[in-house]
């Protein structure tokens, strides 16, 4: 298989997959669970009413004194609330990196197709310079008489 038939067949393969993004990652029911229960918590509001919920048993932690509001603090805010912004902030990112290798695979679909278009213009000046190199070959050798 010559350069251009390879590169003809990587750029039909790639057109068929396309970029691989976050989204090809969701495989199987338990994988469409946990995207599911990770897209549901893993939102602001998600983590207004955690905030708010925690919210609830405060009075009681003041009540117990500093050792109990700082255990509230980091074992009941902290943990709903956080869980919830940190996974925003990760969705974020993910959106962030799909974008990313989105542009990366066009640059690189962009980049294949020139390849494959200089490959045909070295084959072609290769053709031509050939036939020149023949044509001035001939001029150059003596007549032989008939």
């Amino acid at each position: 298989m010559d350069a251009r038939q390879f590169l003809h067949l990587r750029l039909k393969e790639r057109e068929s997959h396309g970029p691989h993004v976050t989204d090809n990652e969701h495989v199987g029911l338990n994988g469409r669970i946990a995207v599911f229960i990770t897209d549901t918590v893993g939102t602001m509001w998600c983590a207004y009413a955690f905030a708010v919920i925690a919210l609830v048993s405060l009075p009681d932690a003041i009540k117990g004194g500093l050792a109990t509001l700082i255990a509230w603090v980091a074992q009941t805010f902290l943990q709903l609330v956080l869980l919830s912004v940190i996974m925003v902030g990760q969705k974020v990112a993910a959106a962030a990196s799909d974008k990313q290798a989105l542009q990366t695979y066009n640059d690189a679909e962009a980049l294949l197709k020139i390849q494959g278009e200089v490959h045909q213009l070295i084959q072609l000046n290769n053709s031509l310079t050939a036939e020149i190199h023949s044509v001035i070959m001939q001029k150059q050798s003596p007549a032989t008489p008939g």
